[in-house]
């Protein structure tokens, strides 16, 4: 889902997603405060690598990359050639590998939300005991919906918080933090919500 809208618009989006912004460095520091060097890193969802495992691989963790869209994933292969990159949807791909923190950044909402416990479910398996997962999610309670970005219709779907906060607790992690990266509005913005939960 989403894979030929990303793949026809990979240019603008390398262009436009190029530095980590916001609320993100804050987020990163707190996956990584107890991942030694060279801890592995799985970021499913990564697009063209830019910029969240660009930052990791330049800090000496060693990055599996995961996404849908072959182009984004050419320029990620170019671009950083010491990272993993893997072609495969986020629904069907099946960690081979024990993590030491994983990484699911604007692109849960992508899938539909029947599918989010069982993604998730797999992630926090793949991780070590005391390993941190950080994502984000929509932020606030609406039916699944499309949108345009360049000129390309995108999909959108999200549990609310509340109810992702639950499947993480019932899949053992404990929640060390959690906030509106930006809250959901009475127009178009359905807001946006970051977690970062720790395998107990």
């Amino acid at each position: 889902m989403n894979r030929r809208s990303y793949n026809a618009i990979a240019s603008n989006w390398d262009a436009a997603r190029s530095a980590l912004f916001g609320h993100e460095p804050a987020f990163l520091d707190r996956l990584l405060s107890n991942v030694p060097l060279p801890g592995k890193i799985l970021d499913l969802g990564c697009g063209t690598g830019r910029p969240i495992a660009e930052f990791l691989l330049k800090r000496g963790f060693a990055v599996t990359g995961v996404d849908q869209a072959e182009d984004l994933l050419a320029l990620a292969r170019q671009r950083l050639p010491e990272g993993r990159w893997l072609h495969a949807h986020m629904e069907s791909f099946e960690p081979d590998e024990v993590y030491d923190g994983a990484v699911i950044w604007d692109s849960l909402f992508h899938v539909p939300r029947e599918q989010h416990g069982p993604i998730l479910q797999k992630v926090v398996r793949s991780l070590r005991p005391g390993a941190k997962l950080m994502l984000t999610v929509g932020g606030s309670d609406h039916p699944a919906f499309t949108d345009t970005m360049y000129g390309h219709s995108f999909f959108y779907d999200s549990l609310t918080p509340e109810q992702t906060l639950s499947i993480l607790k019932e899949l053992g992690t404990v929640i060390e933090h959690a906030e509106f990266i930006n809250p959901p509005t009475t127009g178009r913005d359905k807001g946006r919500y970051g977690i970062v939960a720790r395998v107990a």
